[in-house]
């Protein structure tokens, strides 16, 4: 007879134990993975069947593709799955006014209509292989700089020691801030073509608005294959290359989802930073994240208003606005987790627990207490000072001037280098409207004026503290200026022919040299460079050298949890289990959502929330196919526990058979300090689920020949 009090109480304990598990999250090295805990979630195969050398595994489907984002191929012919924002400039540089892809997507009949991207590249990891001895021989009891110049000189030794075929190339990463070296075989494929995409409408449904935002309803994929020469091997495009033929590729499955399924995800996460001290998370959660949050909502607010009067406006800035955007809601977000998941306290106890282990961490805990404490104002000014140059384009503009004048004045312009930079400027000022941005630049100057002590400032800064007088000032220098496109030099302006302007560079300087905006952006630059620059980067090496003695302290005395390396952009493995959220009182997030919820937020010819009129009639017809699941509906989007962040953009998501279930492209809002700080409660990732892009594939694009190509899972 069954025992019900031990079935009860493992029921009640179950829950706590997985509540335990993943607490710190994870972006584990594929030679190193936390298997056991992976096994206690749900995995069904081998750590060995995830990265292995000597025979097909799962990482010769993962690719880094095109140097930021991650791709993976889903069938023996090289098919390649992505996210639609990581191929979006390819899209976007095959459109037309006559064959406008990005409006209207873009699908091959056949490999002869795919479409060549020349500079793409995807990279293999071939092998990985710790090189810590070699690179660290020699080091110990030198100074920071000393030291620094002999891991320069052991990463060549160590780089030397592989054998390398002619198209494989090694580069060696520090990890956990210098402590640990890894070195990485890299393949890298140079023939890469565009296959399919759907319409914006589907690959960025929801846009700003719906950035970082669960529930979610985006179609965000697109479809390259990989080819290589007649041997298999990487090669430069040519008609006679073929398609690649891969080690391994990843089955596609349509199986249902359940709350609590296991999944990993599989790709090249960027940056995170979560072994950083309390009081380093207090300055960014209190001071440096507000001030740029700050900068960007004037910035957003002055453009919006405009865009929103003026559809050619709205067209011009409609993605500088986005990428504008993209991190401020990011960057509130991170302060709201932060503050939620009372990530400072969580760090300042966990401090505590290691000083009582091992007193030697206290002097290194108040070092670097004193250091960020120190630092604090210096990187207050540079977090203001940058994102009002970046924000304000006029700034922005003037700098790049500022940059050529020197460079030119110091021989260091040759005709190449000239010729990048006009073709840089003319791209800006495509998407430039000076009048706009005087209003913008004329509040960011009252905004930097009034927030900024004025030992940062350039002398007599404090006569900018009033939008209203920077406006006129602005707009009357702004009239006379060769730089906001509005006085013309040598018979021309520099958005109407960038390269007559510049035909006489020494006569040019001589002009830009009396402009007042140049003067202003000059002052600017000085001032920061002179109070701030300097001795930010100065207290940050000291605070390097600690950061590396604190990480070793931590992994010495913390003997019970499993250190993992923070992301620097190489191959990684997060995992989690499938989850919805309750992010806040009374708010509850399912896991998944449908094609049902895509037209609850349809809004006819709107930029962010306008549905196809074929993805409509599907939807009234339910014309489904195998793709609906057992709400007899399409899944769209689905979220989970893994730990990802920028860099994990295509990333494939797995299940517990290492068969491709989803699509990463992006974090749910209130978990986006998992850059930070990890929590299980609040940190999910957002995944496109396999059915819904294999239903936009078939029904949607009739492409059914690429559906075919692939081994579905049913």
């Amino acid at each position: 007879m069954i025992n019900t009090r031990k079935v009860l109480i493992a029921a009640l304990l179950l829950p706590a134990a997985f509540a335990f598990a993943q607490q710190y999250g994870g972006m584990w090295i594929p030679t190193e993975l936390n298997e056991k805990e992976m096994k206690q979630l749900g995995m069904k195969i081998s750590a060995k069947q995830i990265f292995d050398t000597s025979k097909p595994s799962i990482k010769d489907a993962v690719v880094q593709f095109n140097g930021g984002c991650t791709a993976e191929i889903i069938s023996p012919q090289g098919l390649l799955l992505t996210n639609h924002h990581c191929g979006y400039g390819q899209i976007q540089s095959h459109s037309s006014v006559q064959n406008d892809y990005l409006t209207d997507g873009f699908w091959a009949k056949n490999m002869t209509g795919e479409l060549p991207n020349p500079g793409v590249t995807v990279d293999f990891i071939a092998d990985i292989k710790e090189v810590t001895a070699t690179v660290l021989a020699g080091t110990q009891n030198l100074d920071a700089k000393a030291a620094e110049a002999v891991i320069n000189k052991n990463i060549e030794t160590a780089k030397a020691g592989f054998k390398l075929e002619p198209w494989q190339k090694v580069v060696v990463r520090p990890m956990y801030y210098g402590n640990k070296y890894y070195a990485y075989v890299i393949e890298t494929y140079k023939d890469v073509r565009l296959v399919g995409a759907p319409p914006s409408s589907i690959g960025k449904f929801g846009s700003d608005t719906d950035n970082w935002v669960w529930p979610r309803h985006t179609g965000d994929f697109a479809m390259f294959r990989i080819y290589a020469d007649k041997n298999n091997k990487p090669a430069e495009y040519s008609k006679d290359n073929v398609p690649y033929k891969p080690k391994h590729f990843l089955p596609v499955s349509i199986k249902d989802k359940q709350e609590n399924d296991f999944t990993f995800v599989f790709g090249f996460p960027g940056r995170t930073t979560e072994y950083l001290p309390a009081i380093a998370v207090e300055k960014v959660m209190n001071e440096t994240d507000p001030a740029m949050i700050s900068v960007r909502e004037v910035a957003l607010k002055t453009l919006d208003a405009k865009m929103r009067a003026d559809a050619a406006t709205r067209i011009k800035y409609a993605s500088k606005y986005a990428s504008i955007a993209n991190y401020w809601k990011k960057w509130i977000g991170e302060v709201e987790g932060l503050k939620k998941s009372d990530a400072v306290g969580k760090k300042q106890r966990y401090e505590q627990s290691l000083i009582n282990k091992n007193a030697q961490i206290k002097p290194t805990i108040d070092g670097l207490n004193r250091l960020y404490t120190e630092q604090a104002p210096y990187a207050l000014n540079r977090a203001y000072y940058t994102e009002v140059v970046r924000n304000a384009e006029t700034l922005t503009l003037a700098n790049q001037y500022l940059s050529f004048m020197q460079n030119y004045e110091a021989g260091k312009i040759d005709s190449k280098t000239m010729t990048a930079f006009t073709d840089r400027l003319a791209g800006f000022y495509k998407n430039y409207s000076g009048e706009l941005d005087a209003i913008v630049t004329a509040e960011l100057l009252a905004l930097y004026a009034n927030k900024t002590p004025e030992k940062y400032l350039p002398a007599n800064f404090s006569q900018y503290k009033d939008d209203k007088k920077n406006l006129a000032v602005i707009e009357e220098w702004s009239k006379n200026s060769i730089i906001t496109g509005r006085k013309a030099f040598n018979g021309a302006t520099v958005d109407a022919d960038i390269n007559k302007v510049f035909a006489n560079p020494t006569e040019l300087i001589k002009t830009l040299k009396n402009d007042p905006i140049l003067k202003l952006a000059a002052s600017m630059r000085e001032a920061y460079l002179s109070s701030t620059d300097a001795k930010v980067s100065s207290l940050q090496a000291e605070i390097d050298v600690l950061q590396k003695k604190y990480m070793a302290q931590q992994m010495e005395t913390d003997k019970d949890r499993q250190f993992f390396p923070d992301a620097n952009s190489t191959l990684r493995v997060t995992y989690g289990q499938v989850k919805g959220s309750n992010p806040r009182d009374a708010v509850t997030y399912g896991y998944q959502t449908h094609v049902a919820g895509i037209m609850e937020k349809y809004v006819p010819g709107d930029y962010e929330f306008d549905v196809p009129k074929k993805l409509i009639d599907l939807y009234n017809a339910r014309d489904y196919g195998i793709y609906k699941d057992k709400t007899g509906d399409v899944p769209v989007n689905f979220t989970a526990t893994n730990h990802t962040t920028g860099g994990n953009s295509g990333s494939p998501a797995l299940d517990a058979n290492g068969n491709l279930i989803g699509l990463n492209f992006d974090r749910q809002w209130e978990g986006t300090m998992s850059d930070i700080n990890f929590d299980p409660r609040f940190s999910r990732n957002i995944m496109v689920d396999t059915k819904y892009i294999l239903f936009i594939i078939d029904k949607y694009a009739d492409a059914k020949w690429l559906i075919n190509e692939m081994k579905i899972v049913k």
